[in-house]
């Protein structure tokens, strides 16, 4: 089986707690934490592995909190190749209230890198890029690591035998559009990350259809997928468009779906499946993981089940 790959160069040890009431100006009695290692990729590696897959997670660790997250990689048995971050290792809290349910999420920006950080990240990930494999870049950029960092990385992994599988948002997102770089593999976004790209709103699966196809035939990417929550997640290749709908029991956190979903997608392409059959594990995994709290992510037990129910169309 092709191995996967997973970067991650804004890590995070996730703190979540729970409170009675979140309320200004007062202490908060809050719940003993949970806490895991955080970050798209390393969520995505941990996902792989609730999925009874193998990746290594590539991860940029600085600091006493560097060490937090590589002592709870271990203890949950996923590969780690870390790489010296130029700073301490970043810490997020989830905070919920118990009264009405609501999270807030608060997270910290990491440390900055500079030019010379950059282009050493580039060269070890290429070094890094397991032939034949999957190479996935998910979650935020750490300060100081430039716009078209994506852009540059999916140059450099072109040059070997591995697949691009890319995550991301904001100003990232956009510096695809004029970079001239070597199409991704795979390209996926939210909802409202691909209308702010489009610059207008894209209010039916069709809609989404329509843009994801336009970046494809642009030669941003090989595929592209829009992720529009519960109205499922939309896939346009040159060789067609097809939305997946999984439908959860309930609606508990809907912190790691988009990661569970990349996780899924990548495990079952690893395993032969087509891509639309693959858009079908990763709506299912994704509506496993806002089925769990806080920081947890999707289950294979769940999976399997909303799998049974989850459906797959063309556009």
């Amino acid at each position: 089986m092709p191995a996967i790959l997973t970067i991650t160069l804004n890590p995070t040890v996730d703190i979540a707690i729970t409170a009675d009431h979140v309320a200004p100006e007062r202490k908060l009695r809050c719940s003993r934490p949970d806490t895991d290692p955080g970050g798209g990729g390393i969520n995505v590696s941990r996902a792989i592995s609730a999925l009874g897959g193998h990746s290594t997670a590539f991860v940029a660790l600085g600091g006493p909190t560097g060490d937090k997250v590589m002592h709870l990689l271990a203890e949950q048995g996923i590969g780690l190749s870390p790489f010296p971050a130029p700073g301490e290792t970043r810490q997020s809290l989830t905070v919920t209230d118990a009264s009405t349910g609501e999270q807030y999420r608060f997270v910290m920006p990491g440390p900055e890198w500079s030019k010379r950080d950059v282009t050493k990240v580039l060269d070890r990930i290429g070094r890094a890029a397991p032939e034949g494999g999957i190479v996935v870049l998910s979650g935020s950029q750490p300060p100081g690591v430039p716009a078209d960092f994506p852009a540059r990385l999916a140059t450099r992994i072109a040059r070997t035998q591995a697949r691009f599988f890319l995550d991301t948002s904001g100003k990232a997102l956009h510096a695809l559009l004029s970079s001239g770089a070597k199409p991704a593999d795979v390209l996926r976004m939210d909802d409202l990350e691909a209308e702010e790209l489009a610059g207008h709103p894209l209010p039916s699966r069709t809609d989404s259809a329509d843009f994801a196809e336009s970046l494809v035939n642009r030669g941003i990417a090989h595929a592209v997928i829009v992720a529009r929550g519960a109205d499922g997640n939309v896939l346009a290749t040159a060789a067609g468009r097809w939305v997946a709908q999984a439908f959860p029991d309930e609606v508990i956190s809907k912190v790691g779906a988009g990661d569970s979903f990349v996780a899924a997608f990548s495990l079952a392409r690893t395993r032969g499946l087509p891509q639309p059959e693959a858009l079908r594990w990763g709506a299912a995994a994704a509506a496993a993981a806002v089925m769990t709290e806080a920081t947890d992510l999707c289950e294979l037990h769940t999976v399997k089940r909303l799998l049974r129910s989850t459906t797959l169309t063309e556009i």
